[in-house]
């Protein structure tokens, strides 16, 4: 593990909420959920902006969640650093050494933008959820911030070298790019071998009402070993 010496302790993490049970947000596993405060990009359809301000007070002290968690071994079987983004902050490596250390697995939903401290904890992870949010000319756009593309990237052919599963999540509907871009995303991902693509429905976005739309889903199952839509 990085030396927790030379990094904030896990005591400095911000903890914007916790979810003490879920089945869906690390495959396979019961999990709670850790939700980090703070993130650098202003996306139009964030759900969670309560989460969006690093400076804002912490909802709960680590310590709290910590002695939930040490209550809860051989009940749950791992715990999810969400967000916000959770590479933001400088205390996580010390949060998942403790979380390790209680004999718990670890999953990470990050948008990709921090590649030098994905780097640094990907050896401790067990599942990363990475939003894969745009087409790469788009996502500086959709993001309000500068250079996310090559920042992105750079995470997700780490995450495929270190051979740690994965899943890419795409949020859309047409208001955010056109659907033949939509397409060509799909088959880029696949053919940088991302193996399991989750499609998202834009919350307040408008999907295609015409049938041919189900034959979109169709073609992008037959990409990916694993393909879900998700109706917002």
């Amino acid at each position: 593990m990085p030396n927790v010496a030379e990094r904030a302790g896990a005591a400095r993490l911000r903890v914007g909420g916790l979810q003490r049970w879920t089945s869906i947000d690390f495959p396979g596993r019961l999990a709670a959920v850790v939700f980090c405060q703070g993130c650098p990009w202003r996306c139009s359809y964030c759900q969670n902006p309560q989460l969006l301000d690093a400076r804002a007070a912490p909802q709960l002290a680590w310590e709290e969640v910590f002695d939930f968690l040490r209550g809860r071994r051989g009940l749950l079987d791992g715990v999810v650093f969400s967000g916000g983004e959770p590479l933001l902050q400088a205390a996580l490596p010390a949060a998942i050494a403790e979380v390790r250390a209680l004999g718990f697995e670890v999953a990470l939903h990050t948008s990709g933008m921090y590649p030098e401290r994905l780097r640094e904890v990907l050896p401790w992870v067990d599942w990363i959820g990475l939003d894969i949010k745009a087409p790469w000319h788009r996502l500086d756009v959709v993001t309000a911030s500068r250079d996310s593309a090559s920042r992105v990237l750079d995470s997700l052919l780490q995450v495929l070298v270190s051979g740690v599963a994965l899943e890419c999540r795409t949020t859309w509907s047409p208001e955010l790019f056109p659907l033949e871009e939509l397409h060509a995303l799909s088959e880029e991902l696949a053919g940088l071998g991302v193996r399991r693509w989750c499609l998202q429905q834009c919350r307040g976005g408008t999907l295609p009402q015409a049938a041919p739309w189900r034959g979109d889903l169709a073609l992008f199952g037959q990409r990916f070993d694993e393909f879900e839509f998700r109706a917002a």
